[in-house]
């Protein structure tokens, strides 16, 4: 009590919290460790450029040694002012009204355990100044690294085949990959079909309405416009290439962690897995798939007009 206040009504009037006010009263400043921790944290923000939330700088905290816990990590950055660019609405890009072949869900059949078993494709859109651009990317299914990508002011098949071409020629795939993507009109183009059918890839698409068949590049796209493009304001379409290709071949593919893969950067997550591979006898093999649900999927789809 002072006179005939107690500390939290005195609080209270003062608008401070009780813990800060017995803070104040500690005769001496914060402990050294504390403030190791917050530059820590504004290391890994600032290099991340406000990418990470709380929880990756959590991670890569504890990669580098530090104990921490993401409670505290989140007032850090809280006060501080350093939570993660948020993300804005979405809009679709995608058009399956046609009467175009349309191939079965391969994807969500399979079990992979290796590269270059499954990819997934999708596109965007981007606002540049006045107009929209597009961008057309191919993720391997089992790493989520992008192996492919390209940027042009076009919808036509033109754009997913550029993004599937750069795939084909940085991986080289083996006969047998599966590529799946939703329904549009780029994937199932005489243009687009025809490159698949070249080097011998098995067409995949997803079930109409539902986007979560193609997940992994739907979170990819929410993840680039949250951290690199709404972050940031460009030029023109070369100045927006650049920093498109800077932060996937650059951030996303070798620095970036993915929780998905344990808190590892794609490409570190595939040197990992090859090196397994190269350890066991017999490799990783390949991808493995059920049928098990076919019946009721053929059925699903046919009663929504689909053959």
């Amino acid at each position: 009590m002072q006179g005939s206040l107690s500390v939290e009504r005195m609080c209270r009037v003062g608008a401070v919290s009780r813990a800060g006010f017995y803070r104040w009263l500690e005769p001496c400043a914060p402990v050294e460790e504390e403030m190791e921790v917050r530059a820590a944290i504004q290391v890994v923000a600032l290099k991340h450029r406000r990418r990470y939330g709380y929880r990756r700088v959590t991670r890569e905290l504890r990669r580098q040694g530090l104990v921490v816990n993401h409670k505290r990590v989140a007032r850090l950055m809280r006060e501080d002012n350093l939570l993660s660019v948020q993300p804005r609405a979405w809009v679709t890009t995608t058009n399956s009204g046609h009467e175009l072949e349309v191939r079965m869900n391969l994807a969500m059949r399979m079990k992979i355990n290796g590269i270059n078993q499954l990819w997934v494709a999708d596109i965007t859109y981007i606002r540049l100044g006045g107009e929209f651009v597009y961008l057309a990317v191919v993720l391997d299914a089992y790493s989520r690294k992008v192996v492919g990508w390209a940027l042009g002011r076009t919808l036509a098949a033109s754009l997913a085949v550029a993004a599937l071409k750069q795939a084909i020629e940085q991986r080289k795939p083996p006969p047998g990959l599966v590529h799946h993507s939703d329904r549009g009109l780029q994937y199932v183009s005489q243009e687009y079909v025809r490159v698949l059918d070249q080097y011998r890839i098995t067409p995949s698409m997803s079930r109409p309405g539902n986007p979560y068949d193609n997940a992994f590049c739907e979170s990819f796209m929410r993840t680039l416009k949250r951290e690199e493009i709404d972050a940031r304001s460009y030029r023109d379409l070369d100045d927006l290439r650049a920093h498109v290709a800077e932060f996937i071949e650059q951030y996303y593919n070798r620095c970036r962690l993915h929780s998905a893969l344990g808190y590892r950067p794609p490409e570190e997550f595939e040197q990992a897995a090859a090196l397994t591979e190269h350890n066991l006898a017999g490799g990783c093999g390949a991808a493995s798939m059920s049928f098990s649900r076919h019946g009721e999927i053929y059925r699903w789809d046919k009663s929504n007009g689909q053959k």
